[in-house]
């Protein structure tokens, strides 16, 4: 193949590639992996565990205030919770920072965050049980409590390809 045919070959894959939001941001895999669950605190102070969610598909994620992508995505997961939130579905964001709740909460109100749930964990336990070794980290979550998919970094979860995803699996019933 000549220089040039394989510079317009790559080109015109480029011009026909779609921007990263336009895809569906998770990669549904065949089998659920079953998932431990630290305890994790809410707003109001009660403790939970996953199993709390059960019977709600559930897009966990896990953040803290101080990670820039993390900062950033946070509009995005709240303007999906107040789309597709309900009895069916939920977006559970654990903070693992060190100022505990008050810090998200402070963090909410400075940046006008308004239907997420306040959740805090301790940083150690919820990343160990949750294999989540850098943050951001979202992992979609089964009725059962068991995990279909996960992603490693920042998502535009408010974009129409994240959405249809989600909906999908809150609408197979899984």
């Amino acid at each position: 193949m000549k220089r040039r045919d394989i510079l317009l070959s790559t080109l015109a894959l480029a011009l026909m590639a779609k921007p990263a939001f336009a895809r569906p941001p998770f990669t549904l895999g065949d089998d659920p992996v079953p998932l431990l669950s630290p305890p994790f605190e809410d707003g109001a102070g009660r403790d939970l565990m996953l199993s709390d969610f059960a019977g709600r598909v559930v897009m966990l994620n896990i953040w803290a205030t101080w990670c820039p992508p993390c900062r950033e995505e946070m509009p995005a997961l709240d303007a999906l919770q107040r789309k597709l939130g309900g009895p069916d579905f939920a977006v559970v964001p654990i903070s693992t920072d060190r100022g505990g709740i008050e810090a998200v909460r402070n963090f909410y109100d400075d940046i006008g965050i308004r239907d997420l749930g306040l959740y805090w964990g301790e940083d150690v336990r919820v990343q160990l049980a949750f294999a989540a070794f850098g943050l951001p980290t979202t992992l979609l979550i089964d009725r059962k409590g068991q995990e279909l998919a996960r992603v490693s970094g920042p998502a535009k979860w408010d974009k129409p390809a994240a959405i249809k995803q989600i909906k999908a699996v809150i609408d197979a019933g899984t």
